[in-house]
């Protein structure tokens, strides 16, 4: 079963992210947990999270995957940064389970100098702080593309992060198309060699998630700039190629390329003529 869709805007609620997500031959989709450059959240109207239930029920929907704000960073440098983000995630932790059961998705951070290890050390002390064993919401870590000191360009550092956290059962991964490849990682032309390589070293079973999209930069650039399907160097078919490999199957597969609905449309419909 293939579970495809887009990031969508929560602005109106869950259950019109729903229905824009049917428009569009979704069956899953990302939202953010609140504007994405921080800030406030929108109060949960339970109303409006009932229908959705009943209509994700009713359309058999995949998980969903929330996402932080892009500002978070609980590496940080800066301990008013790192206590920002504690607070962000531990109330994003309690609004999730008003949904429960679906993805949140982080990106790592950035360690400013202080080193890689220092970084995950911080990140790996955030997660302790707000991950409860009664949560049903998993924690996915995004794979990054490696620029500047950004945590989580190879995964020998997420795996550092999981192995450091103690109720290991709520962490998994998002791998970003765009970031895995920009990293170096060789998902053209050798994607099983990839998943043998994140199950050596993470272990298939924390791949939660993917993040669908072409990258405007060649493998290994280490830029992270999305572009359209078919329209980057991944292409299409390699794409298509790495979402048909078994390990990925039933996963939650959310297009972030720079679109609006319609072109979301199109891009789904070319991915699911690809994938079937």
């Amino acid at each position: 079963m293939l579970y495809i869709g887009c990031h969508l805007s929560s602005v109106k609620g869950f259950e019109n992210m729903g229905k824009e997500a049917l428009e569009i031959g979704a069956n899953t989709f990302q939202f953010f947990t609140r504007n994405p450059r921080g800030g406030k959240a929108k109060d949960i109207d339970l109303e409006d999270v009932k229908r959705f239930l009943k209509l994700a029920e009713e359309n058999k929907f995949g998980k969903l995957v929330a996402h932080a704000p892009y500002t978070l960073n609980p590496c940080s440098a800066t301990k008013k940064v790192r206590d920002f983000a504690l607070m962000v995630m531990e109330d994003d932790m309690k609004r999730m389970e008003y949904i429960p059961g679906n993805y949140y998705n982080f990106h790592p951070g950035s360690h400013v100098g202080q080193g890689a290890e220092k970084g995950i050390e911080l990140i790996v002390d955030v997660l302790n702080k707000i991950i409860k064993p009664e949560q049903s919401t998993v924690i996915l870590l995004e794979t990054m593309a490696g620029k500047g000191s950004e945590i989580g360009g190879n995964f020998e550092e997420l795996a550092a992060i999981i192995d450091g956290v103690h109720h290991k059962d709520k962490l998994g991964v998002c791998m970003d198309t765009c970031h895995v490849s920009d990293a170096g990682y060789d998902i053209i032309n050798n994607p099983e060699k990839v998943l043998e390589e994140f199950d050596k070293i993470v272990g298939l079973e924390k791949l939660c998630a993917l993040h669908i999209n072409d990258s405007l930069n060649p493998a290994g650039a280490r830029k992270d700039r999305h572009a359209r399907i078919g329209e980057g160097h991944l292409g299409t078919e390699a794409i298509a190629r790495f979402m048909k490999q078994p390990a990925l199957e039933g996963l939650p597969c959310v297009l972030e390329t720079p679109n609006e609905l319609d072109g979301y449309a199109k891009e789904i419909d070319l991915l699911k003529k690809a994938y079937y």
